[in-house]
């Protein structure tokens, strides 16, 4: 079979397409037939080393595919062959054929696309584990999205407006800003073109409740000290690259929680509670609640221009591999 291999750490033009053979599934897991694999702007740290996951070379990157159970391996329960089925792990879904854990599956309902539940696992179930399980956001709050136009930022704007809460999305350009528009953010900031404290005391004079920020960098304070009182601060990625600091008398004086958000090890840690978060989104996605919108489709041999994508911070939603 084929499938995207990183032999060694670099970018991705030090990865490769390459022939190896068809995994087995072993006890517990599914043989699945990868139809499209979905990348993020973490597969590009992994495949330099710079990811908290560090897998052992070699290895194929994507943590999202969609894709059909071909075999189930011995004592493998609650799916069948022929099942349409979401994937998701750390890393391994750019090839044609994985052997999962059927713990790391769930069922495609009828009417949601490979490319949107390729795309909905781990943006959108980080995004949910977030604003529900770690900020428990109410109708009504005020949530600010940083880096509002890549994949997780825009899982923040839908769900927010989802969830009841005004949503404030940040970018870095009026193009950006015009997906997150399109998505359902209420209001705009350009934090290029204008100081992001001082838009936000305009649009949100009495304090926002959570802010949601993959970004890190310069952006963490300003939007810190925007919260209102028992404001939280989601972390959620540096996508920036400097991880910021925070001076804790602004946390102590305003009651604010800052939240980590390692959906990973809640995956691990809660396997009930992320489970009915996948069915929900799942659900939302059947319903035309959640577009998931797909920044393009790429064949496989098209990894190098699609991780670069990422890599630049040019994506507005997702990257999708075709693999099958």
């Amino acid at each position: 079979m084929k499938a995207l291999m990183c032999t060694r750490l670099g970018g991705p033009e030090d990865l490769a397409v390459e022939d190896v053979a068809d995994p087995d599934p072993g006890p517990g897991e599914a043989l699945v037939r990868v139809r499209v694999a979905a990348l993020n702007f973490f597969d590009t740290l992994i495949i330099a080393g710079k990811y908290q996951v560090k897998p052992e070379l070699p290895f194929s990157p994507g943590g999202e595919a969609c894709g059909i159970v071909e075999a189930l391996g011995e004592g493998a329960e609650g799916f069948a062959v022929g099942d349409r089925v979401m994937v998701h792990l750390s890393h391994g879904t750019a090839r044609e054929r994985i052997a999962v854990p059927v713990a790391r599956l769930a069922r495609v309902p009828d009417g949601v696309s490979d490319e949107v539940a390729a795309g909905l696992s781990i943006t959108y179930g980080t995004t949910l584990h977030a604003l529900v399980d770690r900020a428990r956001i109410r109708p009504g709050e005020t949530l600010v999205v940083l880096g509002a136009s890549g994949g997780v930022g825009l899982a923040a704007v839908e769900l927010g407006k989802l969830l009841g809460a005004r949503v404030i999305a940040g970018a870095s350009s009026p193009e950006k800003l015009e997906v997150a528009r399109a998505h359902g953010a209420d209001d705009l900031i350009d934090y290029k073109a204008d100081n992001l404290r001082e838009a936000l005391r305009r649009l949100a004079p009495e304090g926002v409740d959570v802010v949601y920020d993959a970004v890190g960098g310069d952006l963490a304070e300003p939007a810190m000290r925007a919260l209102a009182w028992k404001g939280r601060f989601l972390v959620i990625g540096f996508a920036a690259g400097e991880i910021p600091k925070f001076r804790l008398n602004v946390i102590m004086l305003k009651g604010i929680d800052v939240q980590g958000v390692h959906w990973g090890a809640f995956v691990e840690r809660e396997p009930a509670l992320h489970q009915k978060n996948q069915t929900q989104l799942l659900a939302w996605a059947a319903e035309g609640k959640l577009t998931v919108k797909v920044h393009g489709v790429y064949p496989l041999d098209a990894y190098a221009e699609a991780l670069g994508i990422l890599k630049r911070r040019e994506a507005s939603g997702k990257v999708i591999l075709k693999v099958s």
